[in-house]
């Protein structure tokens, strides 16, 4: 078009001036005859010769050359230009589109002519064409972009561990097109805690930190994840699942929490809305105050055990190690003893353990107990120093060298800190929820509430029990029956919190234990024991359950309908052995808490009698309830 408003400007003033000599040459032609013309016929200036014809025809012919030849030359002009016209919008109409309003271009068919005046006018028009879209403009965004992540979930649980995981499936259960959110700052989905103390440890697969399957005592092999990555939905698709689903959003860390906004915000500064949210942050393993101050080389050279990392890390650890020592003596760093004790047997490494206690596990077992379990722990392989509280750490010759309050001192590679777990509380203060001075955790409700709209379930979660009073429990069946409940709840439910978590550990396949409600070796207790069988192992009970995960396998039935079997009298004595027993820990003469000793599956019958809560004059009667006479 741009060459066509050149043509013209070249052909305009050439015509103007033919037209008016031609003019002239007319007015002149009638002055010599006498008459002026009112009006010179068009005929005339090509046929007719009028005064001076020749002169006329010449010019006429030259204007009618002239218009031919511009108009012949802008028709050709306007032939290329809409020929490239139609190829340049082909290509552009070739790209990718993002959505259904694309670019639509002619097709490459028979352009029809446009009429004369048509084509003159556009001629004539040089504005019109910078008014029109540019053909060179940026096509839209592709249509395959990634999707944004949802800036809004009507579940949004915060935390990626069990309790957030039973939540998700309750409220999926009663609310099946519902859509939740996972927000956890690890890097893996959702798995269970226990076998990376436990059963991953008793692998013969030497890829089992890359695989993180396991066979459990019975033989059965699983994965410690919950789910497979099929089971979930992606993120990004979240929002417009038909269906909902579950997404678990990896490796993000929600950092603020605004109640009133019902919104939080992650590291990265994005937001997401909710309606409902569960916090499940869980706790952080606490570490010695000496091997924080140490410095760097001891902490490079220090595990605290929590994660699939660590397990990863402290196996590794092991394989290259010649010592390894733990510190602390309750269920994590027995299991860790026993464990790496069960390993060195084949590699030479040396274990050790140890702990301000008397004995393993201390703080909850009786004196006679604990020191039973210890002995049992050495003959895993594992060298136990009883009574020892850590003064100093330091990295000396290659070595780290642990100094006593005593005076003793141990040369180690590295260490495991097992001392305990801290709730994770650091929304607390942005979203002005209360902490429990005297057991840590968030402070909730017994419908597991802490304020409109925001649960906590898990260990971050204190709770009160209607029978044992405000608590706050670390345990997986405790993550998963408060992990249920507040998905429950969330969805409308309204439940009061009464459950009795249970908890247990196993010292290897043939000694473990299970427990319930406050288990303090600080409070009187009465054990009463019995000859244990081939049966009474944890490798025996989940042959028998049919899962390593214990407490998946409890029922309220059995408590419901439990008959004291008839059986010799029980005595209740402190012997040797130990092979399976029941261990009563009293409150003002009321049961508050339960061991089971080598006797698996029989936990809803001691949840029944804490909630009973009634003082009992004779406990071997109490204890026939568990069948542990049975051969």
């Amino acid at each position: 078009m741009l060459t066509c408003r050149a043509v013209w400007k070249k052909l305009a003033p050439l015509a103007r001036a033919s037209s008016t000599v031609c003019r002239q040459n007319v007015r002149r032609a009638g002055w010599n005859n006498a008459r002026t013309p009112l009006c010179v016929p068009v005929a005339h200036m090509s046929t007719g010769p009028v005064g001076g014809g020749s002169d006329n025809l010449k010019y006429a012919l030259l204007v009618g050359a002239s218009f031919v030849g511009g108009l012949t030359y802008a028709v050709i002009t306007l032939k290329g230009d809409q020929k490239r016209h139609v190829e340049r919008m082909t290509e552009i109409s070739s790209r990718k589109q993002k959505s259904a309003s694309q670019i639509q271009t002619e097709p490459p068919a028979t352009v029809m002519e446009p009429p004369l005046e048509t084509k003159l006018e556009a001629a004539a028009a040089p504005d019109a064409e910078a008014a029109a879209p540019s053909e060179t403009a940026e096509p839209p965004p592709a249509a395959d972009s990634k999707p944004s992540l949802p800036s809004h979930a009507p579940y949004l649980l915060i935390g990626g561990g069990t309790a957030s995981f039973a939540a998700a499936r309750s409220i999926r259960a009663r609310d099946p097109d519902a859509k939740v959110l996972i927000v956890t700052d690890e890097p893996d989905l959702p798995y269970m805690r226990p076998p990376l103390s436990k059963e991953l440890w008793f692998s013969d697969d030497p890829s089992v930190t890359e695989t993180l399957r396991f066979k459990q005592w019975n033989g059965k092999e699983r994965s410690i994840y919950f789910q497979p990555p099929s089971f979930y939905v992606d993120a990004e698709e979240l929002s417009g699942a038909e269906n909902g689903g579950v997404a678990v959003l990896t490796g993000r860390k929600v950092v603020h929490m605004d109640v009133r906004g019902n919104k939080v915000k992650l590291d990265d500064d994005m937001e997401i809305s909710y309606d409902k949210c569960l916090i499940a942050t869980g706790g952080v393993p606490r570490n010695l105050q000496v091997i924080e101050r140490a410095g760097e080389e001891v902490m490079k050279r220090t595990t605290v055990f929590r994660k699939i990392d660590d397990f990863k890390s402290l196996d590794k650890v092991s394989r290259n190690a010649q010592s390894i020592t733990i510190i602390g003596g309750g269920f994590l760093g027995s299991e860790l003893a026993c464990a790496l004790g069960r390993r060195s047997t084949e590699s030479g490494l040396e274990v050790i353990q140890m702990f301000p206690e008397k004995g393993n596990m201390g703080k909850v077992l009786p004196e006679y107990l604990s020191n039973w379990t210890t002995e049992k722990v050495k003959k895993e392989g594992v060298k136990v120093i009883r009574e020892a509280v850590v003064k100093s750490v330091s990295y000396k010759d290659d070595k780290l060298e642990i100094k006593l309050k005593d005076g003793r001192v141990v040369r180690t590679d590295h260490i495991v800190a097992a001392v305990g777990l801290e709730p994770n509380v650091d929304l607390a203060k942005s979203a002005g929820l209360e902490v429990d001075s005297d057991f840590g955790g968030y402070r909730v409700n017994a419908e597991l509430q802490a304020r409109s709209n925001i649960w906590v379930a898990g260990d971050a979660a204190c709770f009160y029990d209607i029978r044992l009073g405000r608590r706050r429990v670390e345990h997986h069946d405790h993550a998963v029956v408060s992990g249920r409940l507040a998905g429950e709840n969330m969805t409308g439910a309204n439940k009061p919190y009464w459950h009795q978590s249970m908890f247990w550990s196993d010292l290897g396949p043939d000694v473990g234990y299970e427990a319930i409600g406050i288990v303090d070796s600080s409070l009187p207790t009465v054990g009463v024991f019995a000859k244990a069988t081939a049966k009474d192992t944890p490798k025996a009970a989940t042959e028998e359950s049919g899962t390593g995960i214990r407490s998946e396998s409890e029922t309220e039935d059995t408590a419901s309908s439990a008959v004291a079997p008839a059986a010799p009298a029980p005595v209740v004595s402190h012997r040797d052995e130990y092979g399976k027993g029941v261990i009563f820990y009293l409150r003002e003469k009321v049961v508050v808490g339960i061991i089971l000793w080598n006797v698996f599956n029989r936990m809803p019958i001691a949840r029944k009698i804490i909630k009973d809560g009634e003082e009992h004059v004779d406990l071997n009667e109490v204890a026939k309830l568990f069948n542990i006479h049975e051969d």
